[in-house]
């Protein structure tokens, strides 16, 4: 009797942890069962007393906040003070920096799943398609990429002038001041239709556009400086440039050795503060054009010409380009993509402190304010250059696997193209999915900042793997470039997105998870800033609030993954449909992300920052159930298209697959032994179940982008793919077209030739014979022709005489040892 009484108190525990019950629920339900056991159990009377004492000692202490305080919350917080991580002014500033979104419900373990089905689908404004279907068209026609990087090293002057006159340098400047203003999302549309035709093009669109002086000044500049510069920087008048890396502080930006000092100095001949800079800095996109550079460095007040404050910090100001002391115009060559990119030196320039961006009130804010703008910022530019190159990648190697034969069958039977040609559709899904999900989010008017790290980290390293798939299947005709590839500048240019505004390796190790802990959990922010404050007694009744909360989370969290796991997520709440069983494994995966979170920051505290091979899993983890419900979201705002859900069960299945992997790499590597097999058990009770797509469904997949089917078109628009005369996307579909519609005339041909009626040769050489014997009419030896004329267009490549190429090699001698002064 006494074990049945006790499997119903914990069937009881674990109901009221799995549904999160409130404190007066859980006292209420305990009462309840106590009642109930003292009137029909037979437990002796000192049993019922001891289970009354007991339950009732724990239900005070917590009822009453004097006891909860001095027994649990005061001893916890002490200790907490003595372990807390040091954190310096920077890593302060990212963290505060941004708004918490979708990625916050994940980390609650419980995601609302019509949350997340209620945001709004991205859309474009009539304005923003005009913009999408005229002057991105024209432009994406006018470029020859080979031209633009092979000879001349920069886009030709009519492009520069295009540029301006149509405002691609005023996407997110308001309307005010003459800009565009448009939404996030038809920003990133709007680079990725460019970044597919050429990255050099695309990235001195995207620079203007991103984090600089425009983003800046619209956020934090004074009236004054948004006047005169917006204007000008919105018509091209100005070329902006943003100065924030150098040779020691690169992903170390609180490295920096750049500095001014305030001072008194001389400018349009008259005596003003100001600042005297002294400054390198490298790898400065559109550096060696530029008429505007924003400058951040580190401030130093040593004669307290502004305040108190000897050491102001890191400070952002608008310095024109032709100053004295000022060395700007050499440029770096990253990868054989052209866009202007360069140093900047400077050795004591002197500014009136009223250059600083915003005034003098914002010296020492310069790193909140670039974090505040990266929030947003960075979920745009570099993924819409991975998704640009992975739409056409994807787009033209469907059709090069169909149009391409080897052994007298087009390539795409082969199950060795089939493979990478399904990743490279799941993959790009995948992209397609986050980075419009998060444009829409940051279109609500968050700055998702932990999202945005995801988006950009996860979105360029699959287009770095689409990429890699596309020149594998390409062959030869992917490395040999030339005015004919398509995908070769693009495959050199991968390192650049991977690298710039946060390198991929520092994003996923520090900032995923490191940064989102902090800002997702939904108590340990609370908690260190509870830790932080210096008043004794708001400090404390903070920290016992946030601390009771997570207390009660951690064990719903332990119950949640236990209970989901044994029932493999089937009890779980979500939306009715085909894809029902992903959200609730994606509920169970979430739960158990919390659990491994709060379990982690537990047992490792302040060192957990340190031990990187933990937090980065932990981020892949909190990544790819972002991945999944953008995945699922994408899905839903396309209309729930059944021919697509082949490609979503691949990209659902590879992100669960994906998610159960990096559990278990965690858990094998926990420093922790002895809690190793109690999280295997809570999390994997029955075992680890999921695996990679099936060879079946990647068929389906692969089948799917080598046909002209709804699926491919959808999953690659947005690719500039219009047929006109040098666009090799367009000629590819071309080809495609003429190859299905010749695909049955050959196959008749094939079954000739295997009846002994036509002799063994090419196709040409069947389709002639055919036609003598008048087993094919005029019209189908004609549709034969057209395809194979097709055909052997798209799968030629360039060749060269050695004086075109050394042509180049000179070029690049040239720029290597003179300085450019190209002004656009």
């Amino acid at each position: 009797m006494g074990w049945i009484w006790l499997l119903s108190f914990l069937l009881l525990f674990g109901m009221l942890a799995y549904n999160r019950a409130k404190l007066n629920i859980w006292t209420l339900a305990v009462v309840v069962f106590l009642l109930l056991m003292t009137r029909i159990s037979h437990f002796s009377g000192l049993g019922l007393f001891s289970a009354w004492l007991v339950c009732f000692a724990i239900l005070l202490t917590l009822h009453i906040t004097s006891w909860r305080y001095k027994l649990i919350s005061r001893p916890v917080f002490h200790f907490y003070r003595k372990v807390m991580p040091t954190m310096s002014r920077t890593e302060r500033e990212a963290l505060a920096a941004g708004t918490v979104g979708w990625e916050g419900e994940l980390f609650r373990g419980n995601p609302h799943w019509s949350k997340l089905l209620g945001y709004p689908k991205p859309t474009l404004s009539e304005k923003e398609k005009a913009f999408l279907d005229g002057p991105v068209e024209i432009l994406c026609s006018m470029i020859d990429d080979w031209d633009i990087t092979h000879n001349r090293a920069d886009l030709p002057p009519e492009m520069w002038e295009f540029l301006k006159r149509e405002g691609f340098f005023a996407l997110i400047i308001t309307r005010e001041y003459g800009g565009k203003e448009f939404s996030a999302y038809a920003h990133s549309q709007i680079l990725t239709k460019v970044y597919g035709k050429s990255a050099s093009v695309a990235t001195t669109i995207a620079v203007p556009n991103s984090l600089g002086p425009a983003e800046l000044l619209m956020h934090y500049g004074t009236t004054e400086q948004k006047k005169y510069y917006l204007p000008r920087l919105a018509s091209g008048e100005e070329i902006p440039c943003f100065a924030l890396t150098g040779p020691e502080a690169g992903s170390d930006a609180g490295a920096m050795s750049d500095n001014g000092i305030v001072c008194m100095g001389g400018y349009n001949g008259k005596e003003v503060l100001g600042i005297r800079l002294n400054f390198d800095k490298r790898y400065i996109t559109l550096a060696p054009v530029a008429t505007v550079i924003g400058l951040a460095f580190k401030l130093y007040d040593p004669d307290h010409l502004l305040g108190s404050k000897k050491e102001l910090g890191i400070t952002c100001a608008l310095i024109p380009r032709n100053l004295p002391g000022m060395s700007i115009g050499r440029r770096h060559f990253p990868v054989n993509i052209v866009f202007q990119n360069g140093p900047i030196h400077g050795k004591d320039v002197f500014i009136p402190i009223d250059w600083i961006i915003g005034g003098a009130e914002m010296a020492g804010q310069g790193w909140r304010m670039l974090m505040e703008c990266l929030a947003a910022g960075r979920a745009i530019s570099l993924p819409a250059s991975s998704m640009g190159g992975a739409k056409v990648a994807m787009y033209t190697t469907g059709a090069y696997a169909r149009v391409r034969r080897q052994f007298n069958v087009p390539i795409g039977k082969f199950e060795g193209i089939e493979e990478p040609l399904a990743r490279m559709a799941g993959y790009t899904y995948i992209m397609d999915a986050t980075r419009s999900f998060t444009a829409a989010v940051i279109d609500t008017g968050e700055k998702p900042a932990i999202a945005s790290a995801i988006t950009k980290y996860h979105v360029t390293e699959l287009g770095r793997v689409v990429c890699n798939d596309a020149m594998d299947i390409h062959g030869g005709k992917g490395i040999c470039l030339g005015p004919k590839n398509y995908i070769g500048r693009m495959y050199e240019s991968i390192p650049i997105a991977i690298t710039v505004e946060g390198a991929n390796i520092l994003t996923r190790n520090l900032i995923i998870f490191g940064q989102g802990a902090m800002r997702c959990h939904p108590y340990v922010f609370a908690e260190f800033e509870a830790a932080r404050n210096k008043d004794p007694m708001e400090s404390l009744v903070a920290f016992d609030k946030a601390l009771t909360g997570h207390i009660s989370f951690t064990f719903s969290n332990l119950i949640r993954s236990l209970v989901l796991g044994l029932t493999n997520g089937r009890i779980a709440m979500a939306p009715e449909g085909k894809t029902k069983r992903y959200f609730q494994q994606a509920t169970r995966f979430s739960a158990a992300f919390a659990l491994l979170a709060d379990i982690s920051m537990l047992v490792l505290g302040g060192s957990l920052k340190r031990k990187e091979f933990i937090s980065a899993r932990l981020g892949d983890i909190l990544s790819e159930l972002y991945l999944l419900s953008a995945v699922l979201k994408h899905y839903h705002n396309q209309g729930k298209n059944g021919d697509d859900l082949p490609i979503v069960r691949w990209a659902g299945l590879t992100c669960l697959y994906t998610i159960q992997q990096k559990v278990d790499e965690l858990l094998k590597n926990f420093p922790a032994r002895w809690l190793r097999g109690l999280l295997r058990i809570l999390i994997f009770p029955l075992g680890k179940n999921f695996s990679k797509p099936s060879d079946k469904l990647s068929h389906k997949v692969a089948q799917l982008m080598m046909d002209q089917t709804s699926s491919r078109y959808r999953l690659t628009e947005g690719a500039f793919v219009t047929a006109v005369e040098g666009n090799m996307p367009g000629l590819l579909e071309e080809a495609l077209t003429k190859t299905i519609a010749a695909e049955p005339i050959e196959k008749t041909l094939k079954i000739a030739v295997g009846e002994g009626l036509l002799e063994h040769g090419n196709v040409l050489a069947l389709a002639r014979q055919a036609f003598a014997k008048e087993m094919i009419t005029r019209d189908q030896l004609e549709i034969v022709l057209q395809a194979e004329e097709a055909r052997q267009r798209v799968i030629a490549v360039d060749d060269f005489s050695s004086e075109d190429l050394e042509h180049g090699i000179k070029r690049n001698k040239t720029y290597a040892n003179t300085e450019s002064a190209h002004l656009p």
